[in-house]
C-alpha cells in the first residue's frame, strides 16, 4: 500500500488518523509541526501528505508551498477554516484536496483513497505503451510525450506537476480550440465545484511562466476560458 505522512500538531488526532490509515493497510510517518513535516519529506518522499493548516511554527500553506517547489505527490489539507476563499487559497498554493474540521474519519479515508487512485492511474500512464499508441506532440521547441509523461523545451525537461502536464498536453493536442474553465475543471480536476475557478487560473499562470516565451501562446478567451495558439514557425 502507500506511505502517508500525517502533519498534525494535535497528538490525539494525529494518532487517530495514523491508526485508521494503518488499519487500511498503509504505512504512516508522523510529524507534529511544519518543520518536522518538511524534514520528513526530505528524508523519505511519501505517496501522500495529510497536512493541517494551523501548525505551531510554519502554517500549512507555507509548508505546502515549500513541498511544491520540489515534489508533486498529492497533498490533502485539514482545515478548520470553512470559508470558500480559504479553501481556494489552499488549492492555489498547491493542495490537491481539503477536508474541513470537524470531519468524519470515513470522509477522510474516502478522500485519501481517491487521491491515491489518481496517483495509481498517473503511474500507469507513465508506463511505456506500445509504439505509436500515444504519440508525442511537437510544437516548435517543445515536445510533450504522454507515454513518459515528460515535456521538454529547448532540450530541458520541464518540472511540471501532474495537473500542469495534463493542461499542457490538452492544449498542445488541440491548438486553436478554446476550453472553458468548467470543462477544464471536469477534465483535469474531475469536479464541477465553481470555487476551483481560481485554482485553474493559478495553474495556467504557473504553466505560462514555466514555458517562458512560449507561454504567451496560451491566451485568455474572455468570457470563455483559455486557448493554445500554435506559434508561427
Amino acid at each position: 500500500m502507500a506511505l502517508v505522512l500525517v502533519v498534525e500538531d494535535e497528538n490525539d488526532l494525529n494518532n487517530l488518523v495514523r491508526d485508521q490509515l494503518v488499519a487500511e493497510g498503509h504505512s504512516v510517518d508522523q510529524a507534529f509541526s511544519g518543520a518536522q513535516g518538511i524534514a520528513a519529506v526530505e528524508k523519505q518522499v511519501p505517496d501522500l501528505v495529510i497536512l493541517d493548516w494551523m501548525l505551531p511554527d510554519l502554517d500549512g500553506l507555507a509548508v505546502c508551498r515549500r513541498l511544491r517547489q520540489d515534489h508533486v505527490m498529492p497533498i490533502l489539507m485539514l482545515t478548520a477554516r470553512g470559508e470558500e476563499i480559504d479553501r481556494v487559497l489552499g488549492l492555489e498554493v498547491g493542495a490537491d484536496d481539503y477536508v474541513t474540521k470537524p470531519f468524519s474519519m470515513r470522509e477522510l479515508l474516502a478522500r485519501v483513497r481517491a487521491l491515491l487512485r489518481r496517483v495509481e492511474l498517473e503511474t500507469r500512464r507513465q508506463q511505456p505503451a506500445e509504439p505509436g499508441q500515444a504519440p508525442s506532440v511537437v510544437v516548435g521547441p517543445l515536445r510533450v510525450d504522454p507515454d513518459s509523461h515528460t515535456a521538454v523545451l529547448n532540450g530541458e525537461t520541464l518540472k511540471l506537476t501532474p495537473k500542469e502536464f495534463q493542461l499542457l498536453h490538452l492544449f498542445v493536442s488541440n491548438p486553436g480550440r478554446a476550453f472553458s474553465r468548467e470543462f477544464l475543471l471536469e477534465r483535469i480536476w474531475e469536479t464541477r465545484f465553481e470555487g476551483y475557478d481560481r485554482a485553474v487560473d493559478t495553474h495556467i499562470t504557473r504553466l505560462r511562466r514555466k514555458l517562458g516565451p512560449l507561454g504567451d501562446s496560451i491566451t485568455t478567451v474572455w468570457g470563455v476560458g483559455y486557448r493554445f495558439n500554435r506559434p508561427p514557425q
